[in-house]
């Protein structure tokens, strides 16, 4: 006590003394040194400075501000207001007002004036107290870094709209190109915000933007694209009702003219605009998918205001152009554009369909999914027209390797209603193709038979009549429970009396008594709609009356009738008795589907069941989470090293658990692989939240550290199934933290990859905080609101060190809680009788044979699969493993696949012996994100799911010897 006593005195005193030979200094009109000045910030960011003394050090700012008006001064001065402002929240008014003072805003110093305005909106505490005339004058300036911050920011100020629309006007002229930029960009946000009726304004403001869609520079015709979208969709509603369509056509000709800009990024924002323009006739739509121009427009033009004259041609062909664009941004955002504009017209969108067909062969499978759901858009609203010319196409994405391609195939045909038996016919095949090269779509497969048989009620009873044989009993009267192709016929029979159609002829009752003997998978396939007693209640009264009525087993009209993805329920409660599978309320287990689906992370039902088997193992994982929540507060308290000793703790905890028993092991290593990330997470952070600068050292390792990390985050990610949704969210949350982390800090930021993952994991998490309907966290979105506000800025404002490091600051490590049973992705890689006694034969210069036997666990059949061979550092090469053709031996169950693969290796070099390592690894994809350059490896980066295994070859001649590698 004594000691802390002392250094309590010493510091008091030391803190006086700076005081006193400050105001010394001041009292005789001396300017303060950068020394004095490195002393007071010291007393501002020291959390044990008296508020006595802050004070101090306030009125010496505030009377050296009215003495110094040097301009490095000045800077060093609004350094430190800054930081007493955010380091000080009660001394923040004070501060502030430094800040807005004129001896700041006054200064010759543009940069000072910038540095100023910075912090000012960066504290959101300038809105109220700049008026119109400083904001006119400081724009008026001759800094354009101010007179881009201003206008950028300007929605933030508090004037009239009227002051607002006259600046951004008049700096639309401006002859710096950013300047126009951000002119353009808050006449978009005036728009949105403002309430303007006034129809000269209106159109003054459309001119202008029209106009700067000429502009030399990318970025201002983009802009320029933007603020025509928004004007004249305002320009519309102000036009009398009889000009109104007129007044659309014109504005979506106008952008239509930007399709075929020289620039990636104008071209996507005309695509963006052309569909969200509401209004447009039929024959404008018409015109866009011929490059020709239509005997009907030829001649017309529009002329929405005075002045300005629009040719129908110059938007011919404007989509075809688009989907045929060498980016595949464009062709995606041409393919979305499309989808809102097929509502309007029936004839337009049956022209749309032959481009949407074609698109399906597009090697980028985010552009198929596009066009399917432009596809599937058009089934929604009753546009869709399939032809005999189309199905063919269509159909061949059944068996696309991508199960979301195929999942969303399936949904377009739970809409169609096709007008011929043949076509019928078709899709069937269609369907029990996918079924048959991917059994682990089965499930979703017969939901689509269902809705598909039920929406052609005639055609199903004629397909049933004539594959009646195949369901009948075999000699011996004995039914056939291998044949999948019978269990999808079933689901057909048992769709028919469901139909909407009238006069559907009555499937014979025996058909659906077979159908009792595949309950089991028919309840899992049919579980949207009813559960296992319904269904069991409805096939006893089929087998006994040909007329059924829905009233009689209670099924939900609304849950046959799929009208888009909307309508179409999605059972998330394991409680609720639609979704239970049919092993629990059988009250057995079927071996073939708690392989088949638990492997593939489809059922969240049965993976509860599993983990019930493993109470005692969740409780104790469970803990261990808990024990690194309150680690992190460590973390967030600066103490690195004592909070990654109690993780490593935790880690050797872990590693003592069995895992033996069924279903422990995935856990396990879930737990393992968590605990590295978080502590892998926490050396980073310590690294990073420090206020020192990082020397060259420094930034070597930390850039091994992030690499590490990166490995880590991919490993949690890509060697782990059946996690649930909310699980899954809690590991992109950690991802989101990483790219902060990296985005933090300029010395090690990749600003354009870091953004891009960024971007797409926020993305992500969209998408499963929409499919889950699970509430965002505070951290999550804060980062979506700060994302957006850079992608509204211009782009070279959209690596922010501090706003990233504010972003942090919301981060708060939730507890994971493990519900389920995850399964891990690994494998085991061997070659038999290998070793430095027994070397594999090569002759130099040939490719040599390496066989190896491979075991993978719980490895989808999608999964693109590459076996990496290396000769030292220089030369690597990669060999495909493709799946789909390998044949499982050993095992009948998809969890574990055991085989034999011959991998050859081309670079044998001219020796007598050599070694090679081994390894497998799977290709992890994120698009635009992690592309790797390989000539004939993978495209992305790879995650490796075993050990290098060592190779020992010998060249033939040289094999007899038993001591080649001695």
């Amino acid at each position: 006590m004594g000691r802390v006593a002392e250094l309590e005195r010493r510091q008091s005193a030391m803190e006086l003394h700076v005081i006193n030979s400050i105001q010394q200094s001041l009292d005789n009109n001396q300017p303060l040194s950068f020394q004095a000045l490195a002393s007071l910030r010291s007393l501002i960011i020291n959390p044990a400075t008296p508020d006595s003394t802050l004070s101090s050090v306030l009125d010496a700012l505030t009377r050296s501000l009215q003495l110094n008006r040097d301009p490095v001064f000045l800077h060093h001065a609004v350094k430190l207001l800054s930081d007493l402002a955010s380091h000080r929240p009660h001394l923040s008014p004070f501060a502030l007002d430094l800040l807005r003072s004129d001896s700041l805003f006054s200064s010759a110093s543009p940069r000072l004036v910038g540095e100023s305005l910075s912090v000012l909106l960066s504290l959101a505490s300038i809105g109220n107290d700049m008026d119109a005339a400083r904001f006119v004058s400081l724009c008026l300036g001759p800094s354009v870094s101010v007179r881009q911050c201003l206008l950028r920011n300007a929605e933030k100020l508090v004037f009239r709209e009227s002051v607002l629309l006259a600046v951004f006007l008049g700096f639309t002229r401006d002859p710096y190109p950013y300047v126009r930029k951000e002119a353009l960009d808050g006449l978009v946000k005036l728009c949105k915000n403002g309430d303007f009726d006034d129809r000269d304004v209106i159109e003054g403001c459309y001119c202008r933007a029209v106009e700067l869609l000429r502009d030399a520079e990318n970025y201002v015709r983009s802009a320029a694209v933007r603020a025509v979208c928004e004007w004249g969709r305002l320009l519309v509603i102000c036009s009398e009702d009889m000009n109104k369509q007129d007044s659309s056509d014109a504005v979506f000709i106008q952008l239509g003219c930007m399709v075929r800009d020289m620039s990636l990024d104008v071209r996507l924002e005309a695509f963006e605009a052309l569909g969200k323009i509401g209004l447009v006739s039929e024959d404008i739509l018409l015109q866009t998918l011929s490059k020709k121009v239509l005997g009907i427009n030829k001649d017309k033009a529009y002329k929405p205001i005075e002045g300005l004259d629009i040719s129908v041609s110059a938007v011919a062909g404007a989509y075809i152009h688009g989907l045929e664009d060498e980016f595949s941004e464009v062709r995606m955002s041409a393919c979305y554009s499309l989808r809102t504009l097929t509502v309007f017209s029936l004839r337009f969108a049956c022209e749309a369909l032959n481009l949407m067909m074609d698109m399906l062969s597009d090697d980028s499978t985010v552009i198929r999914l596009q066009a399917l759901d432009t596809i599937h858009h058009m089934a929604t609203s009753d546009h869709l027209k399939v032809e005999k010319i189309h199905i063919h196409r269509f159909l061949s994405v059944l068996v696309d390797s991508s199960s979301v391609i195929r999942s969303m195939t399936r949904k377009i045909l739970k809409l169609a209603k096709l007008p011929q038996f043949e076509l019928f016919k078709l899709c069937i095949d269609g369907l029990l193709g996918n079924l048959e090269i991917y059994p682990q779509d089965e499930a979703d497969v017969l939901s689509a038979l269902f809705h598909f048989g039920r929406n052609h009620g005639k055609f199903t009873v004629h397909i049933i009549e004539e594959v009646a044989p195949e369901m009948e009993p075999a000699s011996g009267g004995k039914l056939s429970f291998d044949s999948t192709r019978v269990a999808a016929f079933l689901v057909l029979a048992i769709s028919a009396p469901l139909s909407h159609e009238k006069d559907v002829s009555a499937i014979p009752p025996r058909i659906f008594s077979y159908a009792v003997t595949w309950l089991g998978r028919i309840s899992y396939g049919l579980s949207d709609i009813m559960n296992q007693e319904k269904l069991l209640a409805y096939l006893s009264e089929c087998s006994r009356s040909s007329t059924i009525s829905l009233a009689d087993f209670k099924i939900n009209e609304a849950l046959l009738t799929v009208e888009g993805d909307a309508s179409i329920p999605l059972c998330s409660k394991v409680d609720s008795p639609v979704s239970m599978p049919f092993w629990k309320d059988s009250g057995g287990i079927s071996d073939y589907h708690h392989q088949e689906f638990l492997s593939l992370g489809k059922s969240a039902a049965h993976a509860e069941y599993e983990l019930g088997e493993h109470s005692e193992l969740r409780k104790y994982v469970n803990l261990i989470f808990k024990k690194v929540k309150d680690s992190w507060s460590l973390v967030e308290l600066g103490c690195t090293t004592e909070a990654c000793k109690g993780i490593r703790a935790c880690k050797e905890e872990v590693a003592s658990f069995t895992t033996e028993s069924p279903g422990s092991f995935g856990a396990v290593a879930f737990t393992l692989q968590y605990l590295q990330v978080i502590e892998m997470l926490a050396k980073v952070w310590g690294h990073l939240r420090a206020t020192k600068m990082l020397n060259p050292n420094g930034v070597g390792k930390l850039e091994l550290l992030f690499a590490k990390l990166d490995r880590r985050l991919r490993e949690i990610s890509n060697r782990f199934i059946g996690l649930s949704k909310g699980e899954e969210l809690q590991i992109l949350d950690l991802v989101l933290v990483a790219c902060l982390l990296r985005l933090s800090k300029v010395e090690i930021c990749c600003c354009n990859a870091a953004m891009k993952l960024l971007s797409s994991t926020v993305a992500h998490v969209e998408y499963l905080h929409k499919e889950g309907s699970i509430e965002p966290s505070n951290f999550v979105t804060e980062v979506k609101k700060s994302l957006h506000d850079a992608d509204s800025s211009s782009s070279s404002s959209s690596c922010q060190p501090l706003l990233f490091k504010k972003l942090l600051d919301s981060f708060s490590l939730q507890q994971f809680v493990l519900y389920g049973t995850p399964r891990s992705v690994h494998a085991e890689l061997a070659v038999p009788g290998n070793d430095s006694e027994n070397p594999l034969p090569f002759i130099p210069g040939i490719p040599a044979s390496i066989p190896l036997a491979i075991t993978l666990h719980n490895v989808l059949t999608e999964s693109r699969l590459w076996v990496r061979i290396s000769m030292g550092e220089e030369s690597t090469q990669f060999v495909f493993l493709d799946l789909n053709l390998i044949r499982n031996k050993k095992r009948s169950i998809n969890v574990v696949r055991e085989f034999t693969f011959v991998a050859p290796f081309y670079r044998t070099p001219k020796a007598v012996s050599f070694t090679v390592r081994a390894s497998l690894g799977l290709e992890c994809f994120r698009e635009n994100v992690d592309r790797v350059k390989v000539f004939g490896g993978p495209k992305c980066e790879l995650t490796y799911l075993c050990p290098e295994k060592e190779i020992f070859l010998c060249k033939s001649t040289e094999c007899k010897s038993k001591s080649a590698f001695t």
